[in-house]
């Protein structure tokens, strides 16, 4: 019989009279390699095989898994799997399907910084943002009224398909945000919370020259310093009262968000000594939220009076009875305190009462007069112009806008004219005993008592390590 030959005994026929002499490693590397592949093979041949052409009975009909175990046969083990690339396993061609995951989408990204004038319409539309969507999310209850009314500096985070809205953010204060998005049934919204976390932070300051050079050097930023002079600014001039060698212990806390530093907080606790009197005060909150500076007996470092109702650079006239008028050339007495002031300086109210004069008022010019509690007024004069909120029979409260220093009446420069009058009798308003501010509610003040005991405790020792590295 012709048979064909075979073409792979012609491709691997070796030369003739020629033998190939096999190393004996090499004969083991191939056994090695091969029954790991066999095994492979066998393995997935199984896999892929149905159970029921696999096994059979006694009478040769097939069972099933399940039925081989009931008649006490071991269920087969489950085949090792030898390959861990989803790729290999496809294409392997044995039927297997790795797992499909959606890949991530990714949107166009618009942060938004709010400038004078915008309105979120027109932000939209310069964005090619869809203004049916700005529609929809304007009246959603969360996110309309926070988004109607937008200031300077606001800042938006908005994202976006094609224009299509697809989640915007905005902060709305420290603590909270607005977060709107869309899903399957249009836009929600909601608030967030924004975590914060306050660290207390520690200062001392001696001064040689003013407070706000001296608090520089010591690191504290505008705002606290301003925030320490306004806490003793009932008991001490910072213009007037310094003194070299006055020195000063400050506990304040520092906002962080996200790990990041954002501001600084509240002063909790804070001591002054200026030129040998010390003042001590403590920060409480009620339970409605109300926070005050008390002295560690309860009392409100507070006074039911400024000394000073204006931002001043320095005082040009002293109370004086005997002074002579500088317009006039006569001796007239000075029945209060000159503040020279750049124009246009603000003009506080001194203390809460009750506006019962203002307008032209002979040579003190645009004038404004107050009646407080305890038959007490106060004036002031020379004004460039009134505050709008301050009109006759209008009540205001302590630190309230008045009106602008000026030169009104007689008057050779721009400053603030102050009086100080009780029953009717002018006092010096520098050195009057000013009447105290409420004291700590009763109904708090075991809750303080109880509060400010660690509070003193972490200052005085902070200002015995001061003390003791000043002394070395």
């Amino acid at each position: 019989m012709n048979r064909t030959v075979s073409p792979l005994l012609h491709d691997y026929k070796p030369a003739s009279n020629t033998k190939i002499k096999k190393s004996r490693p090499l004969q083991w590397f191939a056994v090695g390699l091969g029954m790991p592949l066999f095994g492979l093979a066998l393995v997935l041949w199984v896999k892929s095989t149905p159970v029921n052409h696999l096994e059979k009975t006694a009478a040769g009909q097939s069972t099933t898994g399940a039925e081989l175990h009931a008649v006490g046969s071991k269920p087969a083990p489950e085949p090792l799997n030898f390959l861990t690339d989803n790729h290999d396993l496809a294409d392997s061609g044995h039927g297997f399907h790795p797992p499909l995951f959606p890949a991530p989408v990714s949107y166009d990204s618009i942060h938004l910084v709010v400038r004078s004038g915008d309105t979120l319409d027109q932000l939209f539309r310069k964005n090619r943002l869809d203004l049916g969507h700005l529609a929809q999310i304007t009246r959603l209850p969360e996110a309309g009224p926070r988004l109607r009314i937008l200031r300077p500096g606001d800042e938006l985070e908005i994202k976006h398909d094609n224009g299509k809205l697809v989640s915007l953010y905005r902060k709305l204060d420290l603590t909270s945000a607005l977060v709107v998005s869309r899903n399957d049934e249009g836009f929600s919204a909601e608030i967030v919370d924004r975590p914060i976390e306050l660290q207390r932070r520690r200062a001392y300051g001696r001064i040689d020259s003013s407070l706000f050079e001296s608090a520089n050097a010591a690191g504290l930023s505008d705002k606290l310093i301003m925030n320490l002079a306004g806490i003793f600014a009932w008991d001490v001039d910072f213009v007037l009262d310094i003194r070299t060698g006055d020195d000063y212990y400050i506990l304040y806390e520092e906002i962080y968000q996200d790990g990041k530093y954002v501001m600084d907080g509240d002063i909790i606790a804070a001591e002054f000594n200026n030129n040998g009197r010390t003042f001590q005060a403590i920060r409480f909150a009620d339970k409605s939220g109300r926070s005050d500076y008390y002295t560690p007996e309860g009392r409100s470092v507070r006074k039911a009076f400024v000394r000073a109702p204006v931002d001043f650079s320095r005082i040009s006239s002293s109370f004086n009875p005997r002074r002579r008028h500088p317009v006039l050339n006569t001796i007239r007495a000075h029945k209060g305190v000159d503040y020279a002031a750049p124009a246009g300086t603000p003009i506080k109210a001194a203390g809460d009462g009750k506006v019962v004069f203002r307008g032209i008022n002979g040579g003190y010019g645009n004038a404004v007069i107050l009646q407080h509690g305890g038959n007490i007024t106060t004036l002031y004069a020379h004004m460039s112009k009134f505050a709008g909120n301050a009109k006759i029979g209008q009540r205001v409260t302590q630190g309230q806008v008045i009106g602008y220093v000026g030169s009104t009446g007689l008057a050779t420069a721009a400053h603030l004219h102050y009086e100080y009058r009780l029953n009717g009798v002018h006092r010096n308003p520098r050195t009057v005993e000013l009447p105290q501010a409420d004291p700590i509610k009763e109904e708090y003040r075991d809750e303080f008592l109880a509060a400010v005991e660690p509070i003193l405790d972490d200052l005085l020792q902070y200002k015995s390590t001061q003390i003791a590295a000043a002394a070395l």
